[in-house]
């Protein structure tokens, strides 16, 4: 629905994760005075230079983009004064604003954070959601302070995170809840009828960013957690092991059953293959693995995998 009064609001954002909520708050009436995204940056195999999500999207509705190196630069500031901003609505921009940006906007900044605060503040909240096996997530608004995703909350809508859902899966359906979400946010503030109430601190957990190796399997995990560490890092960085010295990626499979006999071996060691399945020992059971990635291939079924690598029983993975 269309507003009465077009508050202006300078958007940050830069993932497709923050598109959702571009779009919403245009179509909802907003004037969206600008777009602050990160610089243009090397994606892809041929690492050509793109832009981001945000930027392209902006782009294509006509709006002005703004691609600050140093969110603290005085030319880059004084910009944003110019526009006089009513608010700034950040939606994953991947910096922490400066106090000399958060002073700006006559209303405040207002942020949409991929979690139910103060659980999983920091840059990866869907990924650990996931990998902790969680059954519920959200998202949150809160208005903006110095410091990392401890601002007063304004609203939160839970979300259930289903057994095969992963990190990707999540985010898109995050994505459309948060930008719902945003929107009402910055409505219900305009017209003076919500206020934010201020996070316990003892409850804050903390999902740093993600690196490479945060993928590494532990097989003496149990099966679930195998599973979980898959789904919540898809698509990066990945799950992955080593078997003969090459990265294997793992992108699909589920918890097995294990005979007795089995279940004495080191966790790591291919217990079974099958046709189209190779089942990898665990702390507790057994993990099938059913769809892979051979360093530098593309993915493939394990049943590929099977035919043009000789894998064996017995054979260990992880080392």
């Amino acid at each position: 629905m269309k507003r009465d009064r077009a508050e202006k609001i300078i958007f940050m954002g830069t993932p497709r994760f923050a598109v959702p909520s571009l779009i919403a708050l245009i179509e909802a009436g907003y004037d969206l005075a600008a777009v602050v995204t990160r610089p243009d940056k090397p994606r892809g195999r041929g690492l050509s230079t793109l832009p981001s999500p945000v930027k392209e999207a902006a782009i294509e509705r006509g709006i002005r983009v703004l691609e600050p190196r140093d969110m603290r630069d005085e030319s880059f500031t004084n910009e944003l004064r110019s526009i006089a901003p009513d608010f700034i609505a950040v939606v994953a921009y991947g910096k922490i604003l400066p106090p000399s940006v958060l002073g700006i906007p006559f209303r405040g900044c207002v942020n949409l954070h991929a979690s139910i605060l103060p659980r999983y503040r920091g840059a990866a909240p869907i990924n650990r959601a996931i990998v902790n096996g969680d059954k519920e997530t959200g998202v949150s608004t809160m208005l903006m302070d110095a410091g990392m995703d401890t601002g007063p909350v304004l609203l939160t809508e839970r979300v259930a995170i289903g057994d095969d859902d992963t990190a990707e899966d999540l985010a898109g359906t995050l994505s459309t809840t948060g930008a719902r979400l945003l929107t009402e946010t910055i409505g219900l503030l305009a017209e003076g009828r919500i206020t934010g109430t201020p996070q316990d601190d003892r409850a804050a957990t903390y999902a740093p960013t993600l690196k490479k190796e945060d993928g590494r399997i532990d097989w003496a995990r149990s099966a679930t957690e195998v599973k979980n560490l898959m789904r919540g890092l898809y698509p990066w960085p990945g799950a992955y092991t080593v078997w003969k010295g090459m990265v294997l990626k793992i992108h699909s499979g589920n918890p097995a059953g294990i005979s007795s006999s089995d279940n004495q071996a080191m966790p790591g060691t291919v217990v079974d293959i099958t046709g189209d399945s190779i089942i990898v020992k665990c702390g507790d059971s057994a993990f099938e693995i059913t769809g892979l990635q051979p360093e530098n291939r593309k993915k493939m079924g394990a049943g590929d995998f099977i035919k043009g690598y000789k894998i064996t029983k017995g054979d260990v993975f992880g080392r």
